[in-house]
């Protein structure tokens, strides 16, 4: 493992989408580029396990460090490594890339040539890899908007409906903006240390030296206003929802299951403004409730598919904001336990509904109806992946839900309560659309004449089911290699 370690284990992850992207891009033939996208990213998932296995488990620092110059005159510097925070979200969001090709085998090329599509996959997928490893905040800035680009031409180019232009262009001009109060805080944090007069981008760095207590909140309520969008809190949530229904399902699987909102909390947000953290946690814990009970209300009364999960996801990312706002370290552990259970369960969902659409050309409830019959393994699927999102026990959507709970309700009551009863909303408003669009007699020809999952597709979501079970069966091995990062994180906040 030592010797593994010495390898740029980081920066040939990131490179290898990055080559992919250009292989499919200027492939020759359209046949290839399928193949050569899931061979990028099944590397990619390859190398993120190698990071895995080299990592020190011993060590709560970051490690696997990758440096390099970039902008010489202010000191920025292409620097990559992980710790215990940001390690496990390598695999989670490499796999679901590598299922996300699968689910697009078949991508029309009426908009565009497939190979342009797979490429700007890869592309998102490498700026998104880029924000978890990324340990200079102006490289972490640019790989975090590096993720626009992508996404707004796949969902303009092969979104579904009339309207998909103009939500390709909403979430471009909404998360453009909240890059301006990102950035501020970023600078204002960089500016904020030492003599003030030689800029800090280094987050190790800016780890061990904290800011003074009057500029932390201005650095917090900034970094808070920059993240929030993109985990999304309530009210500027409106991009999510007109997103889900816009763009292909496969690509909304990742914007659903990859919460790098709230990974930037976890993050950069709390550990580099502790103090203004810990004095407005009820700021946290208020947005969380908010999320928590107005997504599972929305979700309840949604006559789409999408929307019900898109919805879901916001109610169940409260959960982490709650989590946030508890300051232990179980909290954080069934935080980031929440957020690798969104990749495998609101991921796969959303992989299965993208299967479902392309079968039946429609996830409207009222257009849907008895698919069990004709696709059980589907519905099966779908089934359990809802269960892990609800937080069955047994499924991996428990543990982490529990520990949220219960931390929650020790250190904020009341929140914790409406936490509670956002389960029951959570349980209604799934099992409610699956009964009717799942169960009972069939009512739609294309859902009769549809065929169940693919040999392909049974690949692609064999191994998050199986994640799910285990996972939800036997938490403990991941709970005990999450406890010393998040005891770490905990002590970090409490001496500063």
């Amino acid at each position: 493992m030592t010797e593994l370690a010495a390898y740029p284990l980081l920066s040939t992850l990131l490179a290898l989408p990055l080559l992919g992207a250009l292989l499919t891009a200027w492939a020759r033939r359209a046949a290839w580029v399928q193949w050569i996208a899931l061979g990028a990213t099944g590397l990619t998932l390859l190398c993120s396990m190698l990071v895995v296995a080299a990592f020190d488990r011993g060590d709560t620092g970051f490690q696997l460090l990758d440096a390099a110059p970039w902008i010489a005159g202010v000191s920025v510097r292409y620097l990559v490594g992980v710790d215990g925070i940001s390690l496990l979200f390598l695999p989670a969001t490499s796999l679901l890339f590598c299922a996300t090709v699968v689910a697009s085998w078949r991508i029309r090329a009426d908009a565009a040539p497939r190979g342009v599509y797979f490429a700007l996959l890869l592309l998102f997928e490498a700026a998104t890899l880029g924000v978890f490893c990324a340990l200079d905040t102006i490289l972490f800035f640019a790989c975090w908007e590096f993720t626009l680009l992508p996404l707004y031409f796949l969902v303009s180019l092969w979104g579904v409906g009339a309207g998909r232009q103009a939500a390709a262009v909403h979430y471009f001009l909404v998360m453009l903006t909240a890059g301006v109060p990102l950035l501020f805080g970023l600078l204002a944090l960089a500016f904020g240390h030492g003599d003030g007069a030689t800029p800090v981008f280094d987050l190790p760095t800016l780890l061990a030296t904290p800011l003074p207590e009057r500029k932390q909140y201005l650095v917090f309520l900034l970094l808070l206003a920059g993240f929030g969008v993109k985990v999304p809190l309530v009210p500027v949530h409106t991009w999510l929802p007109s997103l889900a229904m816009a763009a292909p399902a496969a690509v909304t699987s990742l914007l659903v299951g990859l919460k790098i909102g709230a990974y930037g909390l976890i993050r950069v947000a709390i550990p580099l403004a502790p103090l203004a953290a810990r004095e407005l946690h009820w700021l946290l814990a208020g947005f969380g409730t908010v999320a928590i009970l107005y997504g599972g209300v929305a979700a309840l009364v949604h006559g789409n598919l999408r929307g019900v999960l898109a919805y879901s996801s916001l109610s169940h990312v409260g959960l982490v904001l709650l989590g946030l706002a508890s300051f232990s370290v179980s909290a954080l552990q069934g935080a980031l336990l929440q957020l690798l259970n969104f990749s495998v369960a609101a991921g796969g969902g959303f992989l299965l509904l993208s299967f479902l659409q392309r079968r039946t050309a429609s996830t409207d409830i009222a257009r849907l109806g008895g698919v069990m019959h004709r696709m059980p393994l589907l519905a099966g699927f779908f089934l359990l992946f809802g269960l892990a999102g609800i937080g069955l026990p047994g499924t991996s959507g428990f543990p982490g839900e529990l520990l949220i709970v219960v931390a929650t309700l020790h250190s904020h009551t009341g929140a914790g309560l409406a936490a509670l009863f956002g389960t029951v909303l959570a349980a209604a408003s799934f099992l409610g659309p699956f009964r009717q669009a799942f169960l009972g007699p069939l009512r739609n020809p294309d859902v009769s004449a549809a065929d169940d999952l693919l040999a392909r597709e049974l690949v692609c979501l064999s191994l998050p089911a199986l994640l799910i079970v285990v996972l939800g069966v036997y938490p403990l091995p991941l709970l005990e290699f999450l406890r010393p990062t998040a005891e770490a994180w905990v002590a970090a906040l409490a001496g500063l």
